[in-house]
């Protein structure tokens, strides 16, 4: 069964939240104090894994300034207790065929079956929906029933349950017919939605698992104090987890305190050791050199308090790379909240509990990059089994390629609170409307789609990382030009990114090599001061060798930029054009060197009218413009240094 839609009613900050839909993955996203964590407490106590959890408090519960008006309107019979909340249920493929099976294939009057189930505050349970078809349900027990054809063809056509009850009950017994009988008197003392509700569908309904930083484990506890509390019902937060564990590793407590074979308890805590940590290290990202391990010994004089008598549990976290071990309770918190949800849920999975997870504040200590493995984790390993709710507010946490995923939590009156809201408006409410949101409600989607579009526009899966924009311009215009002519240009398949100037180029590729599956490229241009940084690249490993290119790698120069790649002449030419100025190759300093330093220091020497300063932009942006009127004076030689560029670039991919 899956839940569709819910509504909030009346509970802590949220006077109606209004109807919401929830997918397979559905994200919660608001400001803090907004009510992310009330609408999920309010789903949660509708049918909670933890039985004693699932009950409406008027005193905790109902919206503070208004629960005295509550409570005396309840007491004067002016109003019934308050639906706090309402969730539906599409039937899945199995659930209606279990009824089907039964009740036949055309007991449904609808095809997509819904189910509700409301609590109120005196904690009544109330379903509703479920449209069926009395009438063919019961000609189908009938029909399915091995009865004289009289009987059968009586009961065919009564008017009524009543009316078939009775001619059953006068026709002769038989086995087949006090059945027949069995199946139909609750129909008839309840109606068939309640006996198909009650019979088939209640138990099919899932249970929510809700989890915070409360339920993080504490790394360490003391396995009698841990019996008593199982004993006594008064369990905290924490000691799911833990159990969840220990019923992962098939231990009980007993065997801790008491076991009778040492080795066979060192093998189960291995086992359940060796299983959590490949689960921990497929979707933990930040440190792949780490193993979990778990100690019983008796406790001893100066253990923590609590922990001075009997036997203690201790969890500890090797680090393999470092040679040292470090008690549980002292890694980071995120790490800790992702083991200790790893722990309960692998438990409840292995045992097949249908559930919907309600996850709030998720992996809110995590690193960005490892908030986004969290993501992976609930998309791959959670969603096919599971719906999950989770509510955030960190960009990182929300899909920018799920938007429709997303629900939008806020709380008006909190957010404007210099300005009245209307009645109607006040407290949570959730809601799907862009122009709705406020501009603090909109900020992690802000941040998300930000990060997606820098993912998107300026890297891709093969990313060539160049200076400037002029660069860009240069390459991009000679490859067009041998596409047109039938050669290969450069590969389409490559991001061109400018940077911005030689100062960044490290910085960058630092910072997008480092993301997983990403083919990262440098063409820079090359000069003898440049040497150390350019070589810093490879040296320091952040790309091999044959992935930092420079000009002067293909025109046979000490020192060279982008413009090298072109005579003199040329280049020249797309100066004087395009500053309406007229330098000559012998205006220009004898011998080598890069051609854009002699024309700065011929222009010291000849500034351009109105005190407009050279700019390498500029002669680009030309070249680019005007390349149907420039090819002609391209030469041969001048092309075949950019088809060599390409050609190595395109090899790399």
């Amino acid at each position: 069964m899956k839940l569709a839609k819910a509504r909030i009613k009346e509970f802590r900050s949220i006077n109606d939240s209004t109807e919401f839909e929830i997918n397979d993955i559905t994200c919660l996203v608001g400001k803090n104090e907004s009510g992310k964590t009330a609408i999920l407490r309010a789903l949660y106590k509708l049918n909670p894994i933890i039985e004693e959890h699932g009950y409406f408090d008027v005193t905790d519960d109902y919206p503070r300034r208004d629960v005295s008006d509550y409570e005396e309107a309840v007491e004067d019979g002016e109003r019934e207790p308050a639906v706090v909340v309402t969730a539906t249920y599409e039937l899945e493929r199995e659930d209606v065929f279990a009824v089907e099976e039964i009740y036949g294939s055309e007991c449904f009057s609808s095809r997509s079956p819904i189910v509700s189930l409301s609590k109120d505050y005196d904690n009544k349970l109330t379903f509703g929906e479920l449209n069926l078809n009395q009438e063919k349900a019961l000609q189908h027990l009938i029909k399915s029933t091995d009865l004289s054809a009289t009987v059968s063809e009586e009961a065919l056509s009564a008017g009524s349950v009543s009316e078939v009850c009775t001619i059953i009950e006068e026709a002769e017994k038989t086995d087949a017919s006090q059945s027949l009988l069995r199946k139909i008197e609750p129909i008839k003392e309840n109606g068939l939605r309640y006996v198909v509700y009650n019979d088939i569908l209640r138990s099919r309904i899932p249970k929510f698992l809700y989890f915070d930083d409360y339920y993080q484990m504490k790394g360490q506890d003391n396995v009698e104090a841990l019996q008593k509390r199982r004993a006594e019902n008064t369990l905290i937060e924490s000691d799911h987890p833990l159990l969840g564990l220990l019923s992962l590793a098939k231990l009980k407590l007993d065997e801790l305190s008491d076991p009778k074979r040492t080795e066979a308890l060192l093998s189960k805590l291995e086992a359940a050791e060796n299983q959590l940590t490949s689960r921990v290290l497929k979707y933990w990202s930040q440190n792949q050199h780490i193993r979990l391990k778990f100690d019983i010994r008796p406790a001893q004089p100066e253990d923590p308090e609590g922990m001075r008598s009997g036997t203690n549990i201790w969890g500890r976290v090797v680090d393999t790379k470092h040679m040292v071990s470090t008690p549980l309770r002292t890694r980071s918190r995120g790490f800790v909240w992702f083991f200790s949800f790893l722990a309960w849920y692998s438990d409840l999975k292995r045992n097949k509990e249908n559930l919907i997870l309600l996850l709030d504040e998720p992996g809110l200590s995590l690193h960005a990059k490892a908030q986004a493995d969290l993501l992976g984790y609930f998309e791959s390993e959670l969603r096919p089994h599971h719906q999950v709710v989770y509510s955030t507010h960190s960009p990182f946490l929300v899909d920018s390629t799920r938007f429709d995923r997303v629900r939008i939590v806020q709380d008006i009156s909190v957010e404007k609170s210099d300005e009245i809201v209307p009645k109607e408006k006040e407290g949570t409410k959730v809601t799907t409307e862009i122009l709705e949101a406020t501009e603090d409600s909109l900020f992690p989607l802000q941040g998300a789609l930000g990060y997606e579009i820098h993912q998107t526009l300026f890297v891709g899966p093969n990313n060539l990382v160049v200076e400037g924009v002029s660069d860009l311009l240069y390459l991009q215009t000679i490859s067009s030009l041998l596409q047109e002519s039938g050669e290969d240009g450069l590969s389409d398949q490559w991001t061109i990114t400018p940077v911005g100037g030689s100062d960044k180029v490290s910085t960058f590729v630092s910072l997008i090599g480092s993301q997983r599956n990403l083919n990262v490229a440098v063409l820079v241009d090359y000069q003898k001061k440049d040497k150390q940084s350019i070589e810093n690249i490879f040296k320091k490993k952040l790309l091999q060798k044959k992935f930092v290119l420079t000009y002067a790698d293909f025109i046979d120069e000490d020192e060279a930029d982008v413009e090298d790649m072109f005579n003199e002449g040329f280049y020249l030419k797309l100066v004087n054009k395009e500053y309406e100025i007229n330098i000559s190759v012998s205006d220009l300093r004898k011998g080598k060197g890069r051609v854009v330093k002699k024309v700065e220091e011929y222009l010291e020497k000849h500034p351009l009218p109105n005190g407009i300063k050279f700019n390498h932009y500029r002669p680009a942006k030309y070249f680019a413009s005007k390349i149907g009127e420039l090819k002609k004076d391209l030469s041969d030689s001048q092309i075949d240094r950019f088809r060599k560029v390409f050609g190595s670039l395109n090899d790399l991919i």
